[in-house]
């Protein structure tokens, strides 16, 4: 008779993982980590095996935004570990729960002492601290399933985050002798809001006469689409999304302004409410247009993470979950019998956004745009109402901070931390998770960073169109440089044959011009397993609104 293998550490990581709820692993073996994927086999858990670790992070970031699930990462110790950052900062920013089990080297190596250990580090979590909620390093194997559990109610807590978790090599494969981990329960701590600020802030709106919102991705992370139509219909409140708020209000409904945050027009309407309402968003670089926005009124900004509240502009800061506030909000309308006064000098609200949206448009008509706003067109049609998509830090993405209407899908950018990267990998987490087909979006630039995906999206067929818009540069950078100082400078970049190396790896590919892109996107989208398109073209930007 076949003898079981005995159990260790590593096995109660995955036991604690599963009776958690983690169905998908995103990672890279490493020495240090052999015995957690060595339990791994003997586990129901699905393992996604990326080529680099940072783009095992935003893979697990991606799975995470695509399905409201914890995105799980195994990462080996001292070059593993710290390849990682670049890509857990992204979720850090955002605000997307991650658990991180990372491995360390033996108990024996940790602390002062220099044994000369492979990958070892004076203190391997303090180089997470930047860009994590909380880590912790468990030096016995029985205190595994708490920590891992602890860890797993601080990232699901409002402000959302990555977590992390290391695991010495020798506590992963010590035997342990207390029976297998049944179930698990890591519950939030909820954040509603404090009933005196809350109520005050009802005062300020029952006045407000211009009461106008902004809603940031703290409202789509919450879930509290429904709650924000209630409020902005009850206060007959314009509506602008932030980039990370894209999709948290209807892009065509009559209040909506849309994400045109970078518009001096839109910052007008904000800067003239009397009551202005920012729930979900530090009001940060672009939401601010770049810190211009300067309001006129009171303002109330309602935000899960404290550090946020009053950051950039004065304001009644209310500490709350976005939808917990915002169902706080509804209800005392509705039971108070709240009725509108909205009247922005003698003209509906409606009007107003309206107008401002008339003028939005406008203005990049007075503007060399043609080719730029087609193209951001063509995608749009080609691309199903319900998909997700998501982008890199590459100028078709900032056109799509403010003019993408996420419809029924969702927007996912990198705009939280601005890292290059971001959108290949984290569509492949993304599309695992979601068992859906998703489109990547990245210039040539930023594609490299993550090229050697392709071998992942491969390995696991993952339902990812990739579309590559080729400029043959950093392009953002190349029209920032040239336009404060007349020339770019390493700007300009040698790239492959992106068709080429797609096919390679056996991935479906083609290279089209910018007219045909509606045609090849919406052939590609029907496919199965992953496929690339390569766009060479070069996009600008319309002009910018604060200088």
């Amino acid at each position: 008779m076949n003898e079981q293998p005995q159990r260790n550490g590593g096995d109660l990581v995955i036991e604690t993982l599963t009776a958690l709820g983690a169905k998908t692993v995103f990672g890279i073996p490493g020495q240090h980590a052999l015995g957690l994927f060595d339990a791994l086999s003997r586990s129901s858990l699905d393992f996604i095996s990326s080529r680099v670790e940072n783009n095992s992070a935003f893979a697990a970031d991606g799975y995470s935004r695509a399905t409201g699930e914890v995105g799980v990462l195994f990462l080996s110790t001292g070059p593993g570990a710290l390849t990682s950052l670049a890509g857990l900062q992204e979720a850090y920013a955002t605000g997307v729960p991650m658990v991180v089990i990372a491995s360390q080297i033996p108990l024996d190596g940790l602390g002062a002492r220099r044994k000369g250990m492979l990958h070892q580090l004076d203190d391997q979590k303090a180089s997470a601290a930047n860009v994590t909620k909380f880590q912790q390093t468990v030096h016995h194997a029985s205190g595994i399933p708490s920590a891992i559990q602890d860890a797993w109610a601080r990232a699901i807590t409002v402000p959302m985050g990555p977590v992390w978790v290391e695991v010495p090599q020798d506590v992963l494969l010590a035997p342990v002798m207390v029976p297998p981990v049944q179930d698990a329960l890591a519950e939030a701590y909820p954040h509603p809001p404090r009933e005196e600020l809350i109520r005050e802030a009802m005062r300020w709106l029952a006045d407000a006469k211009r009461p106008a919102i902004i809603a940031g991705g703290g409202v789509r992370r919450a879930g509290a689409q429904a709650e924000l139509l209630a409020v902005a219909e009850e206060l007959q409140a314009p509506v602008l999304c932030s980039p990370g708020g894209n999709g948290a209000f209807s892009w065509d409904h009559e209040l909506s302004l849309q994400s045109w945050a970078e518009d001096r027009f839109v910052s007008e309407v904000m800067e003239d409410a009397d009551v202005l309402m920012v729930i979900g968003s530090a009001l940060g670089e672009v939401t601010s247009n770049y810190f211009t926005l300067e309001p006129r009124g009171k303002m109330i900004q309602i935000d899960a993470e404290p550090r946020v509240l009053e950051s950039n502009t004065p304001a009644l800061g209310i500490r709350a979950d976005a939808r917990e506030a915002l169902k706080f909000l509804d209800e005392e309308m509705r039971t108070t019998g709240f009725k509108a006064q909205a009247s922005w000098h003698g003209q509906t609200p409606q009007q107003v956004v309206a107008q401002t949206l008339a003028k939005v448009q406008g203005r990049l008509d007075a503007q060399d745009l043609a080719k730029e706003r087609k193209f951001m067109a063509d995608i749009r049609a080609a691309v199903p109402s319900e998909m997700q998509t998501f982008w890199d830090m590459t100028i078709a993405a900032y056109w799509g901070w403010s003019c993408w209407d996420a419809k029924d899908g969702e927007f996912h950018s990198a705009q939280g931390a601005g890292g290059l990267g971001f959108g290949f990998p984290a569509a492949i987490g993304g599309a695992i998770g979601s068992k859906q087909r998703v489109l990547a979006v990245s210039g040539d630039g930023s594609s490299m960073y993550s090229i050697a995906e392709l071998a992942t999206a491969k390995q696991h067929q993952a339902p990812v169109t990739w579309l590559i818009v080729d400029d043959g540069g950093y392009g953002i950078l190349r029209e920032y440089m040239e336009g404060a100082f007349g020339k770019a400078t390493a700007t300009e970049l040698a790239r492959p044959d992106f068709v080429a190396l797609a096919q390679s790896f056996g991935i479906p590919a083609q290279a089209v011009e910018p007219e045909d892109i509606g045609t090849a996107l919406a052939e590609a989208l029907k496919s199965d397993g992953p496929n690339v398109i390569v766009v060479r073209t070069q996009l600008k930007m319309f002009a910018p609104t604060h200088l």
